[in-house]
């Protein structure tokens, strides 16, 4: 009887010693820091900088790009998108619109930028937050329209100032994708970013979409930018290499 119990004792020490060894290392191997990606189509992996992002991710890290081409910030949530991006659940998520919130976009798509659009991101931001993200704002990709002066002309400065100031009165990270697109693309010149941009149906250099290499350059970007903004993400992605002077 006493040998017995003295058996079953030390067979449940030992139990309880191997589990308690094992369960640290399952726990920490199998954590993924998950990403999940808001935005319009300059933020998907067919023609934006969603796959160049991804990318650049470390084996740590899992993106979930659920960006949808035509979206402002009023109709991702009117469509229905924003409930099915919170639902993935997730530990950061980054939202960026403007492109399709522009006046000539429809009734469905447009908004202002310093009421409805501003208000719009805020409440992402105030969403993801209660769903459990750590939401990052991210401004809008420039459109590369050139000057006379060779310089870019961008016509979506007053959404990336609406943006920068949602990020402020949410305190929520910001990553100035506009203006580090827009040096970048000025870096590059015309002739390279002709180059490097798809084409529409009728041949005409698309000056708003991403294709190629030129994903990898903006992904980069959004890494670099995510790095500042969330310290603790640096070291979750690969190195990268940003343009640095311009080619001509």
């Amino acid at each position: 009887m006493e040998r017995t119990y003295l058996t079953a004792l030390l067979v449940g020490l030992l139990l309880t010693s191997m589990s308690t060894a094992q369960t640290p290392a399952t726990t920490q191997s199998s954590h993924k820091i998950r990403i999940v990606l808001v935005g319009d189509s300059t933020v998907t992996d067919h023609a934006g900088w969603g796959v160049g992002f991804t990318r650049l991710a470390g084996p740590d890290v899992e993106v979930i790009n659920t960006a949808v081409g035509g979206s402002s910030s009023k109709s991702f949530r009117d469509a229905g998108k924003w409930a099915k991006s919170i639902e993935i659940k997730g530990d950061y998520m980054l939202i960026q619109f403007g492109h399709n919130d522009q006046p000539g976009k429809g009734p469905d798509r447009e908004t202002d930028p310093n009421t409805t659009y501003k208000d719009n991101l805020k409440r992402y931001v105030t969403e993801a937050r209660a769903a459990g993200f750590k939401p990052i704002i991210v401004t809008s990709l420039v459109r590369r329209n050139f000057g006379p002066d060779g310089k870019i002309q961008s016509n979506l400065t007053a959404y990336a100032n609406a943006a920068k100031a949602a990020a402020e009165e949410s305190r929520a990270p910001m990553i100035d994708l506009h203006a580090l697109s827009q040096e970048a693309c000025d870096r590059l010149g015309i002739e390279k970013c002709a180059a490097l941009s798809p084409r529409d149906k009728d041949g005409k250099v698309d000056t708003a979409h991403l294709t190629g290499e030129f994903c990898n350059i903006i992904g980069a970007l959004v890494v670099s930018g995510l790095q500042e903004a969330v310290p603790e993400l640096k070291g979750s992605f690969k190195p990268a290499t940003l343009p640095t002077a311009k080619e001509n």
